[in-house]
């Protein structure tokens, strides 16, 4: 006889649960009914913040059930009648069930602060949440519309663990600046340490967040249009919106209302196999109290439904206990952390290895013999994730500082090592896909073993796996894009596509991610597809991008206006310094023969830029991916050794190649004589004069691993020299990775230097005319983005710190005076310790 199985909740954990109740139920023991309170079907609530990217909710639907599912949208439950077996909904029904499960979730803690219920003050929840918070963010907008300088919103978000950082990067897509108010001493205070969250924190205000930790908001009230928050420091801020994510509470009021055990700070309580006091009763996902413990990640919670479909189907499974190991990628930041993060076991120590240069930060936990994983944290670099989270609870292989230092070993996993907590696949299982054929590539696996289709974490293992098994691994660009960069840009190239959007729906798959969002921005800006902020490319780009200056850790922007070869008038200088000097700028003069100005803040960049644009400069592109200087000596103009004009020459390429949107960014240099002045061998493409003419450099670079550039051509002409250059830097463009320099571009070629000369030089595959065609059409339509943004008001109105109040100065960024100029006040740092 067919039972009713009646499951109240559609999140993720209640879809799970169906998913694997219709997977076994091969007899069609149990007829399965489901209350939604939602509008619509179960979704990626995980994904929840690229919404904003589409606002198109299609894109984060969960795999739709049979027809053997009655899936009731709209409708919620308001009673339970345990004795007859029943329960009442929202539209007056009366639902009788044989085995019923509660996945009611849990709902958004909000702090008792005054003013929490005023209009423009949201939780961040659901699809709805984020509809309304979209609707205050519109309506600050239009009612700025008529005011100089507006566009540039600030918001706050309460609370910053998890869902704060992907709240304040939901804002973020917004066009919101967004203020992250956090109460514990760091940024995720309850996944990562004190070192991680350091770094995090300095990590994520580079890209445009204000964090203030150790604080909390004590009260939100209306002033006119908008909302000032004050916090317990003292301190006040202007605010178009402000969105609490400080924690979650279990929905357990429907269990309360019908007499089952509840915990003495909620939550459901459930037994090993998640039934409640009421043994036709389950709970599941973030409502149940199992173990003492509430979960509110995804993993524990298809933990439990898994559990609960197998004793539905006569099974004995008990809940395995809970994998709380967390892999995520906040506002373009890798953060991991997994076991023992915290090292609260006896006896634990704690191996870091913090690289403030490459800017990672990388701890594992280890019994006190050592020997066994206990847990880790990675912060800045997570690649090591997927290797060491499947080792917690094994013997160490080795020193501990070989797991995570520069040199760390290559991990070999044992066959029952568990790669994927979501669905708790082992490695054994994902190798016997792949051996026995049934997989052959990543999407293979996830339709056979299902690892990979949760949070997505061991997506990198798997890739590791087939490639130890033999099978060739795909170049591709992410898991959007089957397509490597260079394919991508061939197709963008010959269909004439100019959207992300289009590219995505007629190339790829989904919404799109953090790799491959920018490099496809970075794609169409090489192909000269519009101005850099116009229509969907402003979504696209990084914070530095989005406002055409370079952020600092002060939130405040460095202005860099071009100066090629390093060669300015008086006339020009003079402006420079009246700049600098009426906006309070701190200036300096870089190792590119530029002069740097700090301290601006958002609403002062186009008064600033108004000003170096009349007098003649553009802007330096310091901030883009693309080239930055052409540095230069002399040369044979005023120097006793030089053989040619190198300053001539130095300012030809820089404004050649100025504003070509590139892989990754790219330097140069011409020296006027073999004594190298301009430190030609040390950039992307250098340049060095001979008695017969000019010698040819390329792939060399500093920064982290320093490089020296190989010689490509020897005593060529300058016109020789520039056709040249002009091949290379296209092809380059054409075929590198995503952020892939030039040095490693040219070692990872098959051939290496000798092929990159066949091509450039020779021609061996027949394209040079084509790609000096590409950059002639570059030099042809060049314009400054600086002057784009001053010519046209939608853009301008991007650039604002406040609506009603432009130009007035942000309570959170202040300075003092070193050596005769303003730097910035680093919130936290004593001033022994500057």
């Amino acid at each position: 006889m067919t039972r009713t199985l009646l499951v109240v909740g559609h999140g993720m954990v209640g879809h799970r649960l169906v998913q694997a109740v219709r997977e076994r139920d091969v007899d069609g023991a149990w007829r399965v009914v489901v209350l939604a309170e939602e509008p619509r079907a179960a979704y990626d609530r995980v994904a929840l913040s690229s919404y904003v990217d589409t606002w198109d909710a299609s894109g984060l639907a969960l795999e739709p059930h049979d027809d053997a599912v009655e899936l009731r949208l709209g409708e919620s439950a308001t009673g339970i009648d345990r004795a007859a077996k029943r329960v009442r909904t929202s539209t007056g029904a009366e639902l009788a069930y044989d085995a019923l499960v509660l996945a009611t979730g849990s709902s958004p803690f909000v702090p008792p602060v005054p003013g929490r219920d005023l209009p423009g003050c949201h939780v961040y929840r659901t699809i709805d949440d984020l509809d309304a918070i979209r609707a205050t963010v519109d309506a600050a907008r239009h009612r700025g519309a008529g005011q100089r300088g507006m566009g540039r919103r600030a918001g706050m978000v309460l609370g910053g663990g998890l869902l704060g950082l992907e709240a304040a990067n939901a804002l973020r897509g917004m066009g919101i600046s967004p203020h992250v108010v956090e109460l514990g001493p760091r940024l995720m205070p309850l996944q990562i340490d004190e070192g991680g969250g350091a770094l995090l924190g300095r990590m994520v205000e580079k890209l445009g967040l204000t964090v203030h930790t150790g604080v909390s908001a004590t009260a939100v009230t209306r002033d006119g249009d908008r909302l000032a928050a004050t916090l317990s420091d003292g301190r006040e801020l202007d605010l178009d919106v402000v969105v609490f994510s400080a924690g979650i509470r279990p929905r357990d009021e429907l269990a309360r209302a019908a007499g089952l055990d509840v915990g003495p700070r909620g939550g459901v309580v459930v037994d090993g196999g998640c039934r409640t006091s009421d043994p036709d009763v389950y709970a599941v996902g973030e409502c149940a109290l199992v173990g003492g413990a509430v979960y509110g990640l995804v993993a524990p919670g298809y933990a439990m439904a898994e559990v609960v479909a197998d004793r539905l189907l006569g099974g004995a499974a008990e809940f395995p206990g809970a994998d709380t190991s967390t892999k995520l990628k906040l506002l373009g930041v890798d953060v991991a952390s997994f076991g023992d993060a915290h090292a609260t076991s006896p006896g634990a120590l704690e191996v870091v290895v913090n690289d403030a240069v490459a800017g990672t930060y990388a701890k594992v936990v280890v019994s006190d013999d050592a020997r066994t994983l206990l847990g880790g944290v990675l912060v800045g670099d997570a690649s090591r994730y997927s290797a060491l989270r499947p080792l917690v609870g094994r013997p160490v292989p080795g020193d501990p500082v070989s797991l995570i230092g520069a040199a760390a070993v290559e991990l070999a996993l044992p066959a029952d090592a568990q790669v994927c907590s979501c669905h708790a696949v082992t490695k054994q299982q994902v190798t016997d896909a792949i051996t026995s054929g049934q997989a052959a590539d990543v999407p293979g696996i996830k339709a056979c073993t299902k690892a990979g289709t949760g949070c997505g974490s061991c997506v990198p293992m798997l890739k590791k796996l087939l490639a130890e098994c033999g099978v060739e691994q795909s170049r591709a660009l992410c898991e959007h894009f089957p397509q490597s960069r260079a394919e991508l840009f061939e197709i963008v190239r010959s269909t004439g596509i100019g959207t992300f959007s289009e590219l995505v729906a007629r190339h790829g798959s989904g919404r799109g991610c953090d790799l491959c969002k920018p490099a496809v921005a970075s794609i169409l800006a090489s192909l000269e597809n519009g101005h850099i902020l116009g229509g969907e490319q402003v979504t696209l780009q990084d914070t530095n991008d989005r406002f055409l200056a370079n952020i600092q850790r002060n939130g405040t922007y460095s202005v860099v206006p071009r100066i090629p070869g390093g060669e300015i008038t008086p006339e020009k200088l003079i402006v420079i310094g009246e700049v600098a000097r009426d906006y309070g700028l701190y200036t300096k003069i870089t190792g590119g023969q530029r002069i740097d100005l700090f301290g601006a803040t958002v609403d002062q960049l186009p008064l600033i830029w108004r000003r170096l644009v009349d007098a003649g400069f553009e802007s330096g592109h310091a901030y883009g991916k693309s080239l930055r200087t052409v540095k230069s000596c002399v040369g044979s103009t005023w120097c006793r050794f030089g053989v040619q004009d190198s300053v001539g020459l130095a300012i030809e390429l820089e404004l050649r190649y100025r504003g070509l949107r590139s892989p990754h960014k790219f330097k140069s240099a011409v020296s006027g004589c073999a004594r190298e002045c301009a430190e030609a061998r040390g950039k992307d493409f250098g340049v060095i004069a001979t008695e017969n003419g000019w010698n040819l450099y390329v792939g060399g670079n500093g920064g982290f691993t320093p490089r020296h550039a190989d010689l490509l051509v020897s005593d060529v002409d300058t016109e020789t020299l520039v056709r040249i250059i002009d091949r290379f830097l296209m092809f380059y463009i054409r075929t590198a990775d995503k952020l892939q320099r030039t040095a490693p571009w040219i070692e990872s070629m098959e051939g290496g230097l000798d092929h990159l000369r066949d091509v450039v030089v020779h021609d061996s595959l027949g394209i040079c005319a084509d790609l000096e065609a590409a950059m002639a059409k570059h030099v042809d339509s060049y314009a400054d983005e600086w002057r784009g943004v001053l010519d046209d008001p939608e853009k301008l109105a991007r650039f604002t710190s406040f609506v009603n109040a432009p130009g007035a100065p942000d309570p959170t960024i202040s300075f003092r005076e070193e050596r005769g100029q303003r730097v910035p006040v680093v919130l936290g740092i004593p001033e022994v310790a500057r």
